[in-house]
């Protein structure tokens, strides 16, 4: 799939090269106005289709909230049993699970919470996250999500098939922290408080190439780099990782559980959605993480076509850290859905991004109800 300023009319009511969107409906102003794609970037980490901003863009557009989601219809035994409380204060470290999963934006969160800790908002009702918070943000720069919030993150627990999960929402980022790479040593703390077996990494992505719809879910053990801005000089600036293959055990129940919320994705989409998994070997199908705001145009502009099926800017972060472990390292797999397919080389490169943020904010909650499920079916396999 290749989309346009007629593709974002047609599924979100508006044509984005012809109608401006409300400042009201930004997270800041200086995403509305600015001309830095990077600002872009920041607007999808901090989207709330929660927040008042969020209800305005809702308004302004055809895009449904969150409060449209449907409870889906579990196999029996293996639906989410959410925990209790976590202890406080927040500043103590996390408790021991059999697996970590993290997710990164805003409405990222609000998904993956409301498919496996039903009643509980990663927002409203997780836990923050604050232990070593104190000297881990003096790596951080002034102003990204960590420092603002003053936490590293928010969580809280659940249990699938007698499995216990710790789920957590970040703060912190690669793209977003500073070139000290703070986001390392958040990486480095969660596992080794955790000990999981397995790592699990979720949110949205862009899809690498025209054959991915909105809502197709990429799972991946392998995650590389693609550094060529701000950290462009590090050691790891195009190294890459692999992890064991991922149990597919439930997958098929996993696309069966689509269905339940699947009218709420694109309606331009030509078929279901769908999971493809990731080779060990295959490294052209890999999870790429760059260090700039990229997606993927028909031109190949960022040059991301035969790296790997979708970008986003963190996962290898984790393969990097879990590298470095060695033998203590657990299994870990990136679990990226589609959030806004390849786009149309025409107009500005700034144009072209606003298409590509304006289809995150309309379905970047939806697609993650997908790859949420796709985390419950690898966590019921375990």
């Amino acid at each position: 799939m290749i989309v346009d300023a007629k593709w974002v009319e047609r599924n979100l009511g508006f044509n984005p090269s012809m109608t401006k969107v409300p400042e009201n409906a930004f997270a800041s102003t200086r995403a509305a106005r600015s001309l830095d794609v990077e600002d872009l970037q920041r607007e999808i980490i901090d989207f709330d289709s929660e927040a008042p901003h969020g209800r305005e863009f809702l308004a302004f557009t055809t895009a449904t909230g969150m409060s449209r989601y449907k409870d889906v219809p579990w196999p029996q035994g293996l639906e989410p049993k959410v925990g209790a409380p976590p202890a406080s204060p927040s500043g103590r470290a996390l408790p021991r699970a059999d697996v970590l999963l993290v997710t990164w934006t805003v409405d990222e969160g609000h998904a993956l919470s409301r498919v496996l800790t039903p009643g509980k908002d990663s927002r409203n009702d997780y836990r923050p996250y604050t232990h070593h918070y104190a000297s881990i943000s003096r790596k951080m720069r002034a102003f990204c999500p960590a420092r603002q919030a003053k936490r590293l993150g928010t969580y809280w627990t659940t249990a699938i098939g007698g499995k216990k999960v710790v789920i957590f929402k970040s703060d912190s980022h690669m793209s977003q922290d500073g070139p000290k790479l703070p986001n390392k040593d958040v990486w480095q703390q969660l596992i080794a408080e955790v000990q999981p077996k397995l790592v699990i990494t979720t949110g949205t992505a862009g899809g690498i190439g025209k054959d991915f719809e909105v809502g197709d879910v990429v799972v991946s053990p392998i995650v590389r780099f693609d550094c060529l801005s701000k950290f462009k000089k590090a050691p790891f600036k195009q190294a890459h990782y692999a992890s064991v293959a991922p149990n597919t055990k439930y997958f098929s129940e996993a696309e069966g559980l689509f269905k339940t919320n699947a009218s709420q994705l694109p309606k331009d989409n030509t078929r279901p959605p769908q999971i493809i998994t990731v080779p060990t070997d295959a490294l052209a199908q890999s999870v790429v993480t760059t260090d700039f705001f990229g997606f993927d145009t028909s031109d190949d502009h960022y040059k991301l076509q035969g790296l790997g099926d979708v970008s986003e800017m963190g996962d290898a972060v984790l393969g990097l850290v879990c590298s470095e472990l060695g033998e203590k390292a657990p299994r870990y797999v990136a679990v990226r859905n589609v959030s806004d397919p390849q786009i149309k080389a025409e107009g500005s490169l700034h144009d072209q991004a606003k298409i590509a943020a304006q289809i995150y904010k309309g379905f970047g909650r939806w697609s993650s109800v997908c790859s949420a499920l796709v985390c419950w079916a690898l966590i019921a396999a375990e």
